[in-house]
């Protein structure tokens, strides 16, 4: 969904000369159609949560998945994998390398996926810092998947991702989904299970596959407790 000014001004609780304000400043990712600013809803939570800035609950709003359950995350990694010793050179090689492991339904165009991960990063590094990097397409209703998945893939060496801290990256979760909801949904979930000092030690160390997705199972219920 392409939203407007007024739109991105009620999701951020702000007025329209602020939004206005950090187009201007070249902060805010945004694009001009016939004159009018339009602005694409997982790229305003990007925005916001590199930026610190609260969002209201409406920016998870997505009429495309109206009933839909959404997928945990420790689902969405089992689904997606995760991979050890991932043979790398730069970022581009890391991009390719991952799109070649991820487990992907035969339609999904793997030549597409790369330069629409490496379009994702030539806007913006989605290095977060501390090593780990956060590949994902800027529009996730590009690509034709029936679930989301999440592929969580240690490269054989770090390498220089142009992060924000200007760590090498040494760790990358790669985010795939058929919603904007879903995505958005994920990206948070991951956002925060990556402040978890357990798991964040679990990545470091590259442990198991079964240690990873308990720490993430543990944090998730944590996130949803019974009713």
């Amino acid at each position: 969904m392409q939203l407007t000014v007024q739109d991105a001004a009620r999701l951020f609780s702000v007025s329209e000369k602020t939004v206005y304000h950090w187009i201007d400043a070249k902060a805010l990712p945004g694009y001009q159609v016939n004159g009018q600013y339009r602005f694409n809803r997982a790229e305003l939570l990007n925005w916001a949560m590199s930026n610190r800035i609260n969002v209201s609950p409406d920016i998870f709003s997505d009429p495309e998945s109206v009933g839909m359950e959404l997928e945990k995350l420790g689902e969405a990694i089992k689904t997606g994998g995760i991979y050890y010793h991932v043979s790398v050179k730069d970022r581009n090689s890391a991009l390719r390398s991952i799109v070649e492991l991820m487990r992907l339904p035969a339609e999904v165009d793997k030549e597409f996926l790369f330069n629409v991960l490496l379009a994702r990063e030539e806007l913006a590094s989605t290095g977060i810092g501390e090593g780990i990097a956060i590949p994902h397409v800027r529009n996730p209703l590009l690509l034709h998947v029936s679930r989301p998945t999440v592929s969580l893939c240690f490269l054989d060496k770090p390498i220089d991702f142009n992060s924000i801290d200007h760590q090498p990256v040494f760790c990358l979760f790669t985010i795939l989904s058929p919603t904007v909801r879903a995505h958005l949904h994920l990206l948070s979930r991951l956002s925060f299970a990556l402040h978890d000092e357990n798991l964040k030690n679990a990545i470091k160390t590259q442990a198991s596959r079964d240690v990873i997705l308990s720490h993430v199972s543990r944090i998730e219920d944590e996130l949803d407790p019974p009713k």
